[in-house]
């Protein structure tokens, strides 16, 4: 079963920068979208950025040039590098994967991390 465990959250001031880690465990033959979203409290989950397995990225505009979407496909890893942090970006951060089962799989799989809390305070 392929599991994705995010690490990185915690308290920080405003202006201030997290790195959160997603790292990817089980059996696949493929793991190709891969992204952060976040839930505020009260708030529905929220794209924050995506990345395909060629490297195109996509971001929310509310993050764009301040956070940075990156995978390591040999430790099947993504990360997100988040700078000049601001209040409104507390909330539980999410990874998320889309994965091939198999070769010969129809489709792709989708798979949720726990989540781990981002506060911004400022």
């Amino acid at each position: 079963q392929v599991q994705l465990v995010e690490s990185g959250g915690g308290l920080v001031q405003a202006g201030g920068s997290l790195r959160l880690s997603c790292a990817v465990s089980g059996s696949f033959f493929s793991m190709n979208t891969m992204g952060w979203y976040r839930q505020a409290p009260g708030k529905q989950r929220e794209l924050v950025a995506v990345i395909i397995s060629g490297g195109n990225t996509n971001y929310a505009d509310s993050v764009k040039g301040r956070f940075t979407i990156a995978r390591d496909d040999a430790k099947n890893g993504v990360y997100l590098q988040m700078n000049s942090l601001k209040p409104d970006d507390t909330a539980v951060y999410y990874c998320n994967g889309h994965y091939r089962a198999a070769a010969y799989s129809r489709g792709d799989v989708e798979v949720w991390g726990q989540g781990t809390l981002v506060t911004v305070s400022s």
